[in-house]
């Protein structure tokens, strides 16, 4: 295993940056996810590290070498893909052992490695059915277990687990964190599943439109987003975000109301943001947040409530506990939990 270090890592296409100066450096054996939206740019940097995209400025080391120049089978790195990309007419053990075979290894060896990995992945039994044979999880788990034979440097993952149902896919985030657990490889992880980054990672990479907007542990990212664009993609709900004018720590709502809030700028137009989580009902002479329900989804230990503020068209998405008897049309009043609201500049998103 070998770390990786990028230093002001650029790409160009015609002219136009899509990679804007991402320096980072990966520990010895850390899990680090890249996550973002379609065409953020997360799998071109993934590539970029790969040596499948040419880099326009910057240096990608991987252990202690620069790698800018070196193709890919020489950067000792090993890659697993969306799709599973096995041989049909191969055998399980064939198709882990083929990159082996090709670089001439001695068969004792490879033997050895193939089933020591065979074991790891729990494939002992499949090791002589040929991939038709074989569910979705069970092709990508030979996948992973043909990079693993390589024993490589680090491992790049591109959205694996993308082709999977939902429940094959949290199967396989259990065994490719115990793959992690158990190796100590160092592993970069493509995906655009918050839940799968969040789950995995021991370190975020927040990708927006080719620039890193964080890079911190999931805990930092969910509890201190670093730009409105962070807040708003990583949670499920989403965070509430809104405008509101602050007045000598008065926020003035959309739909007028005044809510006395610590930390407000003198005044001027803030973002505020909210967790439908972090919200709690009080009672209506409170200075609150008044919300009137569209609709409520209960869950059983919970309910999710959506509504609007009061007086304007803003949407409010509240967590309620699943005992909450509420209905369309009711009208509650929620205050934010004690330290749990967040603050971004109108102009920049940036956290304030």
């Amino acid at each position: 295993m070998a770390n990786i270090q990028l230093n002001d890592l650029r790409k160009s296409y015609a002219g136009q940056e899509v990679i804007h100066g991402i320096t980072m450096n990966i520990s010895n054996g850390e899990f680090v996810v890249i996550v973002g939206p379609s065409g953020c740019g997360k799998s071109t940097l993934l590539r970029m590290v790969a040596g499948l995209e040419g880099i326009s400025a910057g240096t990608i080391s991987i252990g202690d070498r620069v790698v800018n120049d070196l193709e890919p089978r020489e950067r000792d790195i090993a890659m697993v893909f969306q799709n599973y990309a096995l041989y049909p007419h191969m055998s399980v053990r064939e198709n882990m052992a083929y990159g082996l075979k090709i670089a001439r290894m001695p068969a004792a060896e490879i033997d050895a490695r193939v089933a020591k990995a065979a074991a790891i992945l729990e494939l002992e039994p499949y090791l002589d059915r040929k991939p038709r044979a074989l569910s979705g999880g069970q092709r990508q788990r030979v996948a992973m277990g043909r990079a693993l034979v390589r024993e490589p440097a680090a491992f790049l993952l591109d959205e694996p687990l993308s082709n999977l149902d939902a429940k094959l896919r949290v199967q396989m985030r259990l065994q490719i964190k115990d793959l992690h657990q158990t190796t100590g490889q160092t592993m970069l992880y493509v995906t655009h599943d918050q839940v799968e980054a969040m789950t995995l990672a021991d370190r975020l990479i927040v990708m927006n439109k080719g620039v890193a907007d964080q890079i911190a542990t999931p805990h930092e990212v969910y509890m201190t987003p670093a730009s409105e664009f962070v807040a708003g993609f990583i949670g499920s709900p989403a965070m509430n975000i809104f405008t509101v004018q602050a007045e000598a720590g008065v926020a003035v709502l959309p739909g007028g109301q005044r809510l006395p809030l610590s930390g407000l700028p003198a005044s001027g137009e803030v973002r505020l943001g909210l967790r439908p989580e972090d919200m709690e009902i009080v009672d209506a002479g409170t200075p609150s947040i008044p919300v009137v329900l569209r609709s409520v989804e209960w869950l059983g230990a919970d309910a999710f409530g959506y509504g609007v503020i009061e007086g304007s068209d803003v949407l409010m998405t509240l967590r309620l506990p699943g005992s909450t008897v509420a209905a369309r049309g009711d009208r509650l009043h929620v205050a934010p939990a004690e330290g749990r609201m967040h603050l971004f500049s109108k102009e920049t998103g940036k956290r304030l």
